[in-house]
């Protein structure tokens, strides 16, 4: 028995590459042509429709500011979602993992991969298969490339490797485009030291995201050991306080003296993460204006990672509940306040043993804070005071 192809099924992969070829030398065509990268962004979803045979493709953009990632881009979605749909970033999500780990995700059958969620956006439009690509731009992940199947489909290597290259194409033009805006500004509104400085946190801000990136796709390979159980969970809690950390990272703004993390920025896009990771809780934030260096903002925000993991976790019934989450500046002298309080079911006596609330303590430590636990019937409220000083 002959082990070659058929000449019908080596003909129509011959085919596919050539496809495959042109739309990419078209994509090439239109970076250099189109004036705006919104308007590049809108033909080249149609041209990796056209390359893959598929009906559903959009690009998704990471905002740093609300944790998620938001259609840029899209066609054959129904009217209004480009450029106001979002999806979540988090290890769970599809795009969100390829976003979080820079690696392909496919999946062939969504009734077959219980570890994901499916975004109500994709169970609308019927969505059973798809592809994720990471947008890379100097070698840290802007966004994801996705294509969507109303049909089971197997993507084979040629396609994703078609996606890997047209997303290097898409990395490309979104990247000149962002520098060409940057440099005007800086030669209008900055000075040179600033422009020098600003450039030094990017690359480093590139750099410990990448590094970010290949820790949590090291934990999602370990994940794949286990199906269930502590292994499973002492994962998650780890991929959790990686990805708190990442998030500050992400508001870095250079300063005279140092680097500077807007805080209450820094804790509304953590408290959109963790609310896109659990069910039925609600979580809302109040926050004065706060710089801290990375440092002492760190700690707050892990904090504030275990201590409303701790309440979703543990302090609702199905139902679920309410987080309330509050920063305030200015209290007593020169001191801050992070509270976390929940409106469950409360406990009689504060657990002496958890690895979480032992963290929390160490945390408020590390910052000269203070911890104080209260809790009711009404709910649970941990408070950390601590001295501003940035």
């Amino acid at each position: 028995m002959s082990d070659q192809s058929p000449p019908a099924v080596v003909a129509a992969d011959v085919e596919k590459l050539r496809r495959h070829v042109r739309i990419l030398v078209e994509l090439g065509r239109l970076a250099g042509h189109d004036s705006t990268p919104e308007r590049f962004l809108d033909h080249a979803v149609v041209q990796v429709g056209r390359a893959v045979e598929i009906h559903h493709v959009k690009v998704l953009r990471y905002r740093p500011t609300t944790a998620d990632l938001l259609m840029v881009a899209g066609t054959g979605w129904k009217e209004g979602l480009v450029r106001s749909a979002t999806f979540s970033s988090d290890l769970r999500s599809p795009p969100g993992r390829a976003y979080r780990t820079a690696e392909p995700v496919c999946i062939a059958d969504f009734a077959k991969t219980p570890d994901f969620v499916v975004s109500e956006v994709l169970k609308e439009h019927g969505i059973v298969s798809l592809a994720n690509v990471p947008i890379l731009t100097e070698g840290a992940a802007w966004g994801v490339l996705e294509v969507d199947s109303t049909t089971l489909r197997d993507f084979t290597t040629d396609t994703v490797e078609f996606m890997i290259a047209a997303a290097a194409i898409i990395a490309s033009t979104v990247r000149n485009h962002t520098t060409a805006r940057g440099e005007a500004a800086a030669l209008a509104e900055a000075a040179a030291e600033a422009q020098r400085r600003e450039v030094l946190l990017r690359e480093l801000q590139h750099r410990v995201k990448n590094n970010f990136q290949l820790i949590l796709a090291s934990i999602s390979l370990q994940k794949r050991r286990f199906k269930e159980g502590e292994g499973l969970r002492a994962l998650d809690h780890i991929a959790n306080r990686i990805n708190a950390i990442s998030l500050a990272h992400d508001q870095l703004a250079p300063r005279q003296d140092a680097q500077a993390v807007d805080v209450a920025g820094y804790l509304r896009a953590l408290c959109a993460s963790i609310e896109q990771q659990v069910e039925n809780v609600a979580i809302e934030i109040e926050a004065d204006e706060i710089e801290l260096s990375i440092e002492r903002a760190v700690p707050l925000g892990l904090i504030l990672n275990e201590a409303a993991t701790n309440s979703a976790k543990h302090a609702f019934a199905e139902k679920g509940g309410r987080i309330v989450v509050r920063l305030q500046a200015g209290i007593g002298f020169g001191e801050g306040r992070l509270t976390i309080a929940d409106d469950g079911r409360g406990f009689e006596h504060r657990p002496s043993s958890g690895s979480g609330l032992k963290l929390i303590d160490s945390l408020a430590r590390q910052i000269g804070g203070q911890v104080l636990t209260e809790s009711s019937k009404k709910g649970t409220s941990t408070a950390v005071t601590f001295p501003i000083i940035s």
